[in-house]
């Protein structure tokens, strides 16, 4: 793969396709313009798995369109589809990860379903 590509990658608990913009000879990463999103960032405390009784319960927001990211190579993959509009495509992941939430019942699910859609109303989508 080389600059101008377009990759699928995942970034943390995030999936995106984006474009290869910078690659360093001999780096194990790669910097990919971020262009759409495939899968919504997990919400809550990722190291402590189906509890809302943490510190923290994370709320996080998928990259933004044109934010570049730092991804390790091995996170790469080609991409050769039609690439769908970025904002389409953020609305059509919060959408199944907001599905996936509320086909299970537990206080975890719930408390992700929240803090979802309070990214949700900064996206404005």
């Amino acid at each position: 793969m080389e600059n101008g590509d377009l990759v699928r990658c995942t970034y943390k608990t995030g999936g995106y396709i984006g474009e290869i913009i910078s690659q360093t000879p001999g780096s194990k990463t790669a910097v990919i313009k971020i262009l759409a999103v495939t899968k919504h960032p997990r919400q809550g405390d990722l190291h402590n798995p189906n509890q809302v009784d943490v510190p923290l319960f994370h709320e996080r927001k998928a990259l933004s369109y044109t934010e570049k990211a730092n991804i390790p190579l091995t996170h790469l993959k080609p991409f050769e589809e039609e690439l769908p509009a970025y904002e389409a495509s953020l609305r059509e992941a919060a959408d199944a990860y907001e599905t996936e939430l509320r086909s299970t019942d537990s206080d975890f699910s719930e408390a992700c379903y929240n803090a979802l859609q309070r990214v949700r109303e900064e996206y404005r989508v």
